[in-house]
């Protein structure tokens, strides 16, 4: 098992994230937070124990530097802005292609409420890079017209309870010019924090993983 602290460069920031790589691994998930959290996201870390559980390698990086989250805890404007986010997932997706221990790995990106917009605006702008995306309670709706570039299929995972953001989700669901499945877990709210909640999201993310690694092409 390969874990460690990795500080990635983003123009002229360093963005800090946690790598892990399971022996073997098949693939990596990147993980891009939601609005005010960070890579520290305990929901999102998780997802990611579990997935690393089925063979999968994970990240988390803080998408902000910690000057920028101190701005953004006074004035909550950064986490949406989506131009930037993206840029800085992009920059992730690079440092992934260069670095050898994931060089090889296809990566799927994993964005969670506004992180879904920035995931599918990286989506759009690598798309020999990401090979599927999935969301968590996310606004893919934030993405714009990146929505329409997207090569990747993509999972939209939504709680039965979240009514506004389920209405976002089915809109760009029929907007996305690539496989979308809609998963809508019954009960949940917008956190997932009830009961076994957390657990259905994992298991449908690795179920997507799966499908998507072993039907890509030139497999």
């Amino acid at each position: 098992m390969i874990s460690r602290t990795v500080t990635l460069p983003a123009g002229r920031a360093g963005l800090i994230g946690d790598l892990t790589l399971p022996p073997d691994a098949r693939a990596l998930v990147l993980f891009a937070h939601g609005s005010g959290s960070s890579r520290q996201s305990p929901r999102n870390r998780e997802v990611a124990a579990g997935l690393r559980t089925a063979g999968l390698g994970t990240l988390l990086i803080d998408l902000l530097t910690e000057e920028e989250e101190r701005q953004d805890a006074r004035t909550a404007e950064l986490r949406f802005d989506i131009s930037l986010l993206g840029r800085r997932l992009v920059a992730a997706l690079d440092w992934l292609a260069r670095e050898p221990d994931t060089s090889g790995l296809p990566v799927v990106l994993f964005g969670a409420s506004t992180g879904a917009g920035a995931a599918l605006a990286a989506a759009a702008q690598r798309p020999d890079r990401v090979r599927a995306v999935v969301s968590r309670g996310g606004r893919p709706d934030l993405a714009g017209d990146a929505l329409d570039a997207v090569r990747a299929p993509v999972l939209l995972i939504v709680g039965g309870r979240d009514a506004h953001v389920l209405r976002l989700n089915e809109e760009a669901a029929r907007r996305l010019p690539v496989p979308t499945a809609l998963h809508v877990v019954p009960g949940a709210t917008h956190l997932f924090e009830e009961p076994g909640a957390l657990d259905q999201v994992t298991e449908a993310a690795r179920q997507w993983c799966d499908e998507q690694i072993r039907t890509a092409p030139g497999r």
